[in-house]
């Protein structure tokens, strides 16, 4: 029955052209609408990382003013760490992987007569955060621990800076001048933008990965500039990019590989531990409250996904309610047109539960063609946030086949609740009062 139940659909549907052209366009723009927000949102709170965020752990302590808690919200920490801290935290190597990291900036000077320098993002970092966050390779490796402790002027470049500079070519061993200083690249990374950059979303999650990536040791030596979100409570005590790095400004993000709760707890234990002694310095003035977050629970108290995202979203569910009215009264229009053909069909027998199930399957193919189409103008939408943020959001403006199940699925239920009341006031039509009309 069910096939014949489509045949009668695909014939009513070609005998009102215009009207149900009207419908499916309904449909195709809520859904439309509705899906290009659902993607950017739902790619937005994606977990970057599913196979290990559980066991990545961001580090915050309350090394804030004791007077005014940080954002003046008493259950805030700061979102950031010292310098002293970061790398105090790293040095103690209490767990699986540690990195200390902080953005900045440089020129690079390319060799040639014909290549002229460019500013490069750079990713200051210990050796183990490549192996935390997966970072894949195309040439050589990361550096290794002996480099952080050294100071060793080696270097990671993103595939694009390879490009740049080198050609493409396996550039391993070769060396690069940046911010005046020679380097020896020990690695080129492939094609990685995780999406968002949970590991540091202070300084954009949406943000392109960086082009360089060298030692954390080196921002001292080197007097790299802050690139990164900065704060301060008090003013360093004294001049100069030493007393600044030795400040209590916060502009370091600290992460932790921790494989269990056991690994976890112990963390936490030397973490307060930490925090206790330094008290006796003479820092920490507030009262103890420190907090490791997993990759989840960071982006979620960071608020990656904003406000307007979410409210964006929900005024395109508003849309696709407004036109499902629309094609309420659409599908009012069309049944109560086959009144007489309905009266004749329950003269001859059919029963209400047939005609039911009949116009339910017209609802639905109104509804999966609409939702065809409501891709496609999804798939436009998508294409436009592209053209508008450029080709890093390439990854969050993309329709998978999970949310291509969702739209039809939200396309194929919408219709069919759509047609629940005109189908019924269809299927309550006095036969007799439509036999006599005829």
């Amino acid at each position: 029955m069910f096939g014949y139940y489509l045949k009668l659909a695909f014939k009513s549907i070609k005998r009102n052209p215009i009207l149900s052209l009207l419908m499916i366009t309904a449909i195709a723009l809520g859904i439309g609408a509705s899906m290009t927000t659902i993607t950017v949102n739902y790619l937005m709170s994606a977990d970057p990382i599913p196979h290990k965020s559980h066991q990545l752990f961001h580090i915050q302590v309350d090394s804030w003013d004791p007077n005014n808690p940080f954002n003046d919200d008493e259950d805030a920490l700061p979102n950031q760490l010292t310098w002293t801290d970061a790398t105090n935290l790293t040095h103690a190597k209490k767990a699986l992987r540690q990195s200390a990291m902080s953005m900045s900036g440089a020129i690079i000077e390319p060799k040639g007569d014909d290549a002229k320098p460019f500013e490069a993002s750079i990713r200051l970092a210990y050796s183990d955060f490549f192996a935390m966050f997966d970072v894949p390779f195309i040439y050589g490796a990361p550096w290794d621990s002996s480099s952080d402790t050294n100071k060793e002027q080696v270097i990671v470049l993103s595939k694009r800076t390879n490009e740049s500079v080198f050609g493409g070519i396996n550039s391993v061993g070769k060396n690069i001048i940046v911010a005046g200083t020679h380097f020896q690249v020990v690695g080129v990374i492939d094609d990685w933008q995780v999406m968002p950059k949970f590991y540091d979303v202070n300084n954009g999650a949406f943000n392109e990965t960086e082009e360089l990536f060298m030692p954390f040791s080196l921002k001292e030596d080197l007097q790299l500039p802050n690139w990164g979100n900065n704060s301060c409570w008090k003013s360093p005590d004294g001049e100069g990019f030493k007393a600044f790095l030795l400040s209590e400004c916060i502009n370091n993000q600290m992460w932790v590989e921790l494989p269990n709760e056991t690994a976890k707890s112990e963390y936490l234990d030397y973490l307060n531990a930490y925090v206790m002694e330094q008290k006796e310095l003479g820092r920490f003035p507030r009262p103890l409250k420190n907090r490791l977050s997993n990759v989840m629970q960071w982006m979620q108290s960071q608020e990656v996904v904003e406000e307007d995202a979410k409210m964006m979203m929900w005024l395109s569910f508003m849309f696709l309610l407004v036109c499902l009215l629309n094609t309420i009264g659409l599908l009012l229009a069309k049944f109560t047109g086959k009144s007489a053909e309905i009266g004749l069909r329950l003269a001859v027998g059919a029963s209400k539960a047939d005609l039911f199930k009949q116009h339910l399957v017209e609802s639905a193919m109104i509804g999966l063609l609409g939702g065809i189409a409501g891709l496609g103008l999804a798939v436009l939408g998508l294409q436009g946030i592209k053209s508008l943020y450029g080709d890093f959001v390439d990854d969050l403006a993309t329709l998978d086949i999970s949310m291509i199940v969702v739209a039809l699925s939200i396309a194929l239920l919408s219709s069919i609740a759509a047609g629940l009341y005109p189908t019924w006031r269809a299927c309550n039509i006095a036969p007799a009062s439509q036999l006599k009309s005829q």
